[in-house]
């Protein structure tokens, strides 16, 4: 269509023209700038299957008794230990089991002398890794039959690496259901010593339960 002037009007026309009412337009920069925001933005918060950073166990000093990283957020020990400090200084004597700490999402509890921590992205869903925090403790509160305390653990230590292996893998979450954790425990750990004879019961039980089911 001719405008007036005989000028032909089309998409973009008006681009880099001033208008005619002397108002000056709007930087295109700044337009394009917030769309590539928004789409960064988007990038950030898509879902990923690599959800959990860290899962930690300290006592009630603060020290590590169990730590297991799986990306390079705190790459040297050094710096793991020092985030390790802060996060215990920060949630040993609070009641909540949420915190946020260096734009991290934190989920926490705690069993007599131990701190158990699972660590998510800022954007992390809580209800996932509320899910890994309560299937760990569940597990090792199966196989230590409840009594989930420093020395307990100590002397179990294998079973511990053997379940949080079933339950995350790289950060990717691969179980949340602690009876499904404790029978892979079993199997897997048939070869590992276990001092606790508890422990070695309830080992036998799933493995038993295991058979059992097979022969069906």
């Amino acid at each position: 269509m001719n405008g007036q002037n005989g000028e032909r009007a089309g998409p973009g026309a008006s681009i880099g023209r001033p208008p005619t009412n002397g108002a000056r337009p709007l930087p295109l920069l700044l337009h394009v700038g917030s769309i590539v925001e928004a789409k960064m933005e988007a990038l950030i918060l898509e879902p990923s299957l690599y959800t959990v950073k860290a899962v930690l166990i300290l006592d009630n000093d603060g020290d590590r008794l169990f730590a297991k990283y799986y990306d390079d957020t705190y790459p040297t020990v050094k710096e793991q230990k020092a985030f390790e400090k802060n996060i215990f200084n920060k949630t040993h004597r609070t009641d909540s089991e949420i915190a946020l700490l260096e734009g991290l999402t934190v989920v926490y509890k705690s069993s007599i002398d131990l701190y158990f921590y699972v660590i998510g992205s800022s954007y992390e869903n809580e209800l996932m890794l509320m899910a890994v925090l309560n299937c760990l403790f569940d597990s090792l509160s199966q196989m230590l039959r409840k009594n989930v305390e420093k020395r307990a653990l100590l002397e179990n230590m294998e079973g511990l690496f053997l379940a949080v292996d079933e339950i995350v893998d790289g950060g990717v979450i691969l179980e949340s259901d602690p009876q499904q954790v404790v029978h892979r425990v079993a199997v897997r750990g048939e070869d590992v010593p276990l001092t606790e004879q508890t422990v070695s019961q309830v080992l036998q039980s799933a493995k038993e339960q295991i058979k059992w089911s097979l022969l069906r």
